[in-house]
């Protein structure tokens, strides 16, 4: 039974700062930049902004529009919509094993950040030369316990904002942060281009080389969309069910699909051009930033020490709170499930949760050193971790969510909640259009993509 006092945002800034706070974060600023020099520079980012168009987004709506319906967790979100089916009661589990998954290897990279903004306290970058960033950072991951205990502070940080619940807690921190995001982007942007070398970075980033383009670029394109705007997952659902019924859904949901691109984009300008100012291979994987960013900053500190070591600091710690604030919202639904389901508070709720992901991921930080040579189809651990949750798991639980709101949800229910009972009657003309991507495009693509990257 649903709470009648159950917690809610308390504005549309708050709303909007909140779902960003979810979409915005690592996936953008660390995983979108790699992920570009993996798969073909400006032609994956063209393929990313479609896929967040027609299909992400779509998708989005759906699982904002099922927890707001529901008013309750990810778990029994669809189970309460359509009450009696076994399928989609047993469907609940998948967001609820996801974030799980994601959070113990996410929490790692926290910890990365975490270390960076301590080495960056240290002014480690400011007196180390610049080509020395790429073995500072092989050294870290390859050593066993420093790793781990930063990601267990990590984890015990986001924990903590969690028990604090949804307006003390997840509201207050994304409000105040999310803004702040954005400016220190534009600032380490704006010195990335004006390195020496920087120009190639952003001839990569604006010239697409369509040749590059394959079926797995696709696929890795949409699974990205799917990660940085934490589709599939049930954040999207849960954070839906404490948004009020008097916020406009189509505002919320383009705001934040809009952030996200603006953000992503954005990183990808503050990171690409720096990678090719230090000679890094664009492609060079999950530490990219880590080994782009300090040659930025142990550059900057030949001329200007004082402003690099500011700088670096305030980098790193935008890196925490950004990873911080998308770490929440998977917290968050673990939490919500077992506050619901066992009547668990909190407090303990959040301590369970830390307990297990926090377990799990210690795999994933010693697949960089005692671990490294154990692999799971030719992939590390860390790695196995990341490809089975984003191209996987993610996108076969965004087509669940998508499928069950255009096929199983009646359409007066979507109506509804699309136009806040009929109040927003700026969102009638949107409402078909948008219905028939949550039907047709949506769906249809995430099944074609998905086959075509395991056939082709």
């Amino acid at each position: 039974m649903v709470k009648k006092d159950r917690e809610h945002f308390g504005s549309r800034f708050a709303v909007i700062m909140a779902m960003a706070g979810a979409a915005i974060g690592l996936g953008n600023i660390w995983r979108f930049p790699y992920m570009v020099g993996e798969h073909g520079g400006s032609a994956f980012i063209l393929v990313y902004i479609i896929a967040t168009a027609f299909i992400s987004l779509p998708i989005f709506f759906s699982e904002l529009m099922i927890g707001r319906r529901s008013r309750v967790s990810a778990f029994g979100a669809m189970s309460k919509l359509a009450p009696g089916s076994k399928f989609w009661k047993a469907a609940g589990f998948l967001p609820v094993l996801i974030p799980v998954i994601i959070t113990s290897y996410y929490s790692v990279v926290g910890g990365w950040a975490l270390e960076y903004l301590f080495k960056s306290c240290q002014m480690v970058f400011v007196h180390s030369e610049p080509l020395e960033s790429a073995e500072i950072f092989n050294d870290y991951i390859s050593s066993t316990w420093t790793p781990l205990v930063t990601a267990g502070i990590f984890l015990g940080l986001t924990g903590i904002i969690i028990a604090g619940g949804v307006r003390s807690g997840i509201e207050k921190f994304s409000k105040y942060t999310m803004p702040v995001l954005f400016i220190l982007i534009l600032v380490i942007l704006v010195y990335s281009c004006c390195l020496p070398g920087a120009g190639e970075g952003i001839k990569y980033l604006v010239k697409p080389d369509f040749s590059q383009l394959t079926p797995q670029t696709f696929a890795y394109a949409l699974g990205q969309s799917f990660y940085s705007m934490s589709l599939g997952m049930g954040a999207i659902i849960t954070y839906g069910s404490y948004v009020s019924s008097k916020e406009n859904v189509l505002v919320s949901g383009v705001g934040t699909a809009v952030s996200d691109l603006i953000f992503a984009v954005l990183a990808g300008f503050a990171i690409m051009p720096a990678v090719f100012a230090a000679g890094i291979e664009p492609g060079a994987g999950a530490g990219l930033i880590f080994k782009t960013i300090p040659f930025v900053f142990s550059k900057m500190a030949i001329q200007m020490p004082v402003v690099s070591a500011v700088i670096s600091i305030l980098f790193f710690l935008t890196i925490v709170v950004a990873a911080i604030t998308s770490n929440m919202c998977m917290y968050e639904v673990v939490v919500a499930y077992l506050l619901e389901k066992f009547g668990i508070r909190r407090g303990l709720g959040s301590i369970i949760v830390f307990v297990i992901c926090g377990g799990l991921g210690i795999f994933s930080s010693l697949s960089f050193g005692q671990l490294a040579d154990v692999t799971v189809f030719g992939k590390s651990l860390f790695g196995f971790f990341d490809w089975l949750s984003s191209n996987i798991l993610l996108l076969f639980s965004g087509f669940l969510s998508v499928v069950f709101a255009g096929w199983v949800m009646k359409e007066e229910d979507l109506w509804n909640e699309f136009t806040n009972e009929g109040e927003k009657k700026v969102n009638y003309r949107w409402f078909r259009p948008v219905r028939f991507l949550m039907r047709w495009v949506a769906p249809v693509a995430v099944v074609i993509i998905f086959i075509a990257n395991f056939i082709l």
